[in-house]
């Protein structure tokens, strides 16, 4: 049975309903909410609509200013000058201070939790758990991330001596960041480089991602507020128009991006002092599943139509290719393809809803190209209503038989669309991780701890993250979340990431009586914000 028009007379609860046109007409540089006049780029929701002629067209709910080069530069000339090569406010102030200022933007975040989440639906499409799980999420890593800090401040309050030598050993800022987050968790994955980032003193420039950009909105005024001038400067427009000319200058410090690798390569190329650029980098991955012959087959199932399909597909934590033993591939596909047809697809705000239309308004046509491709070369799509298509929805397609000839076997689909193969010997699959070029994940199924165990101590030099009986996840946020090979640079956690945006640093004296009467004074007298015994509750 073919799949219902979902745009057809959609019946829009009136707390999800945009009513007038969000015009984003205003952008912070230096601590200033200025008013832009000047080109504006449309921002067309995922949600089609009936246009005057009856015909369907994606909704225009607002504008974004169009940037240019000049705007970039103003906004990093602004960070530069609050870090003022570490002498400014922010990169000195105490670390209870910086928490401060964070707490109060968390406080303020909070309030805008409704228009954020209405937002994350009608941009990116976001079914409503996963939008508010989104915005809740962030306000937990943000809470953590604080958390995290103060412990370990408490642990640096501390005097070190060895050798006769005393020490005070903290961590210290790195310079200005150039933030850019990606489209499919605009607000949380991007606030998990910008929140570590500005927490532990860099100044930075933040350029949202090309699709779910007028959720930060909201939030422009909490940036105004809670932080010193210079310190968050928010730009709107193409990455190639702003970033490129902020990193020709080579006044960045740390390039913090969660994206393409292409994208990554072109602007770490663009920066004359590359061996003084830091790079905190989520890049992309092509996440496998290894189900073994002797596993619990309806649980694989379950989570591997979970991991391929969540939020359709668009994670780079997904399980982008299935592998199966050849003796009960029969029996997995079978299963999978009814639990795959069993999902309820419909727009944002209906209950149950799992699959919603695409943001990205050139990804149908590209997983059609997928498709085609892999049916022509003899796999066949094995799940009802598979690959149809009602303008920027596209039901799930399960591929079956697939091989190393077609495109859907090496790409990173980043969408709904997941290739099945079956194999006879494990070698197969470890070959195929082994020759990948990423290496973030894998989820493995098997019920035999003696089976898993080999395949658990090759795969953890393959990749960063064996999950066992379960999808591939990012979660939950106090665990590392790193990738091998071209998938990722440093890593990112709520530890970790607080690590990746500071460096280690220390002033240390001689054991000389001299000097214990000058160390004593400096404790005494409270003037210095490094030199301290302090101890935040």
């Amino acid at each position: 049975m073919a799949i219902k028009n979902i745009f057809q007379d959609p019946n829009i609860p009136q707390k999800f309903q945009i009513n007038d046109l969000i015009i984003q007409d205003t952008y912070l540089i230096n601590g200033e909410l200025r008013k832009w006049t000047g080109e504006t780029t449309t921002v067309s929701s995922v949600i089609y609509s009936k246009d005057n002629l009856g015909n369907l067209a994606p909704k225009v709910i607002g504008s974004i200013p169009n940037m240019q080069e000049e705007n970039a530069l103003e906004a990093l000339d602004a960070a530069v000058s609050a870090y003022d090569k570490g002498r400014g406010e922010w990169p000195r102030m105490k670390v209870e201070g910086r928490i401060n200022s964070i707490e109060k933007f968390v406080k303020m975040m909070a309030e805008t939790r409704d228009e954020v989440v209405k937002l994350l639906m009608w941009e990116i499409g976001k079914n409503y758990d996963a939008a508010t799980g989104e915005f809740d999420r962030t306000i937990e890593y943000i809470e953590d991330t604080i958390d995290d800090l103060k412990k370990m401040d408490r642990e640096h309050s501390n005097l070190q001596k060895h050798s006769n030598v005393y020490a005070q050993v903290r961590r210290g800022p790195l310079g200005v960041v150039l933030c850019m987050g990606p489209y499919n968790y605009p607000l949380n994955e991007t606030f998990c480089l910008l929140i570590p980032a500005l927490i532990c003193g860099n100044t930075t420039v933040f350029k949202p991602a090309k699709l779910g950009i007028l959720l930060l909105s909201p939030l422009l005024k909490a940036f105004q507020e809670c932080f010193p001038k210079g310190v968050v400067n928010l730009i709107y427009g193409s990455g190639r128009t702003l970033a490129t000319p902020i990193m020709k200058t080579g006044k960045v410090d740390v390039l913090a991006l969660i994206g393409n690798s292409k994208s990554a390569n072109a602007l770490q190329g663009f920066h004359p002092k590359q061996n003084r650029l830091r790079l905190v980098l989520g890049l992309e991955a092509k996440n496998p599943a290894i189900v073994l012959s002797n596993c619990n087959i309806d649980i694989a199932v379950s989570e591997c139509v979970a991991g391929a399909f969540s939020y359709n597909g668009q994670r780079c934590t997904a399980v982008k290719i299935i592998f199966v033993h050849k003796d009960i591939v029969e029996e997995f596909n079978k299963k999978f393809a009814i639990k795959v047809s069993e999902l309820k697809y419909g727009l944002p705000w209906e209950n149950g809803v799992s699959l919603t239309p695409l943001p990205e308004p050139s990804k149908p046509e590209y997983i059609q190209e997928l498709i085609d491709d892999a049916t022509s070369k003899g796999a066949k799509i094995i799940n009802e209503n598979g690959g149809e298509r009602v303008e920027s929805f596209v039901f799930p397609a399960v591929l079956y038989p697939t091989d190393t000839s077609m495109r859907v076997f090496h790409e990173e689909q980043f969408g709904p669309v997941v290739p099945i193969t079956s194999y006879d010997d494990i070698n197969e699959p470890l070959d195929y991780i082994s020759d990948s070029n990423y290496g973030q994940q894998v989820s493995l199924f098997s019920n035999d701890a003696n089976a898993l165990a080999p395949l658990i101590d090759m795969l953890v030099n393959q990749v960063c993250r064996v999950n066992i009986n379960s999808k591939c996840q990012r979660g939950p946020d106090v665990f590392p979340f790193v990738g091998r090979k071209d998938s990722a640079v440093s890593t990112l956690s709520v530890h970790d990431a607080i690590r990746s945006f500071s460096i280690r640093t220390l002033v240390a004296f001689k054991g000389t009586e001299s000097n214990k009467e000058v160390l004593d004074e400096l404790l005494d007298n409270k003037q210095s914000n490094f030199v301290s015994t302090h101890y935040i509750l």
